[in-house]
């Protein structure tokens, strides 16, 4: 059992869907990340979550997985590339730490998938793109670098 220090549902927006996001190019930033170990144990990867910001989607999620520390090289080569356009996208060149990252404005392109598991279609970020300026970007651009669940 957990407590729920006296949740109360009433007060709280309740979750409409789960659908996927459609294919498409999405405003976001990177508002959590986190070193986890590969399922193996045999290396670890970085999780980053994408939270989008901006549109009829703003505050949905979705991650990546970059597979940093992996006995296969090629995983390896692909996880570097991704967060070097990750980088690029956000403007810091030589992160130290992930957190460097955070609330940062990027776009993300975003394709769906189907799983092989269930057949279900889920969303996968396959690009990473520097934020448009103002008069070309779809969704209106981020002002400041406060967390989208704080605005």
């Amino acid at each position: 059992m957990a407590n729920l220090n006296g949740f109360n549902a009433s007060e709280v927006e309740p979750t409409s869907n789960f659908e996927p996001l459609p294919a498409g190019k999405f405003l976001a930033a990177i508002t959590e990340s986190e070193m986890k170990p590969t399922k193996t144990g045999s290396g670890k990867y970085l999780q980053l979550t994408f939270t989008v910001i901006d549109g009829p989607y703003k505050n949905r999620i979705l991650w990546a997985r970059l597979n940093l520390d992996n006995p296969n090289a090629t995983a390896v080569k692909i996880a570097r590339s991704e967060l070097s356009a990750i980088c690029h996208a956000v403007g810091v060149m030589q992160p130290r730490d992930s957190v460097e990252l955070h609330n940062l404005p990027l776009v993300i392109v975003v394709k769906l998938k189907k799983r092989e598991d269930t057949g279900e279609l889920t969303n996968e970020i396959k690009g990473y793109e520097r934020k448009a300026s103002a008069g070309q970007a779809q969704q209106a651009p981020v002002t400041d670098n406060t967390p989208p669940w704080k605005r």
